[in-house]
């Protein structure tokens, strides 16, 4: 049941994407700056779609004689072409986050990992197109490559897509304007406290 569960979360996930992608809207609160990461796969999502109706045209001419068994595959190829486009939509509306003491790194709706600023020992722009799966880290590729890496002071939780819990102590991800978030994160981990100093 709880992986039932899951999956419906995730398909409510990608309706409301595509919600706010038509509507021209994105997650993000105020004061947070907002960095994409699914530049890259415009032009893939975009092919696959037209795969995807191409081949519903298709299979309707094919079936045309069978009207239960057409409506059945039409109704999973339309399913489809949604699925496709809701995942495209989740990308552009879910962008990573960054926030005066927090960054949130996202992928679509599967990732949404909150890290303190202050848990971040270092950042750097470096481009890796493979990843093995190692204990303690987290890799999000994007169109097979991340741009950013981050290692941690102190591992934080991440969820996987069916609710298990893994400590990660490297991040890996991916964004379209790598060095201006890199930048942003130096700079925003060196901002001094406004907190009033101690009196002497």
């Amino acid at each position: 049941m709880r992986t039932v569960s899951v999956l419906l979360r995730h398909e409510l996930r990608l309706l409301v994407s595509l919600w706010l992608w038509i509507t021209r809207r994105a997650q993000r609160a105020d004061g947070e700056r907002a960095f994409g990461y699914g530049r890259g796969q415009g032009a893939m999502m975009a092919g696959l779609v037209f795969v995807c109706v191409i081949e519903t045209l298709t299979m309707s001419v094919l079936l045309r004689d069978w009207p239960t068994v057409h409506g059945i595959v039409l109704a999973l190829d339309v399913y489809t072409v949604v699925f496709v486009v809701g995942m495209h939509a989740a990308f552009a509306v879910r962008p990573h986050l960054l926030a005066a003491d927090a960054l949130r790194v996202r992928r679509g709706v599967h990732v949404d990992l909150h890290i303190p600023l202050e848990q971040v020992a270092s950042v750097r722009r470096e481009l890796r197109m493979t990843h093995e799966r190692t204990d303690g880290e987290l890799n999000l590729p994007v169109g097979s490559q991340t741009t950013v890496t981050l290692q941690l002071s102190e591992p934080v939780i991440h969820f996987t897509a069916l609710g298990r819990q893994r400590e990660v102590g490297t991040v890996r991800f991916h964004a379209d304007d790598a060095d201006t978030l890199v930048a942003a994160i130096k700079q925003a981990r060196t901002v001094p406290s406004t907190s009033p100093a101690p009196p002497e």
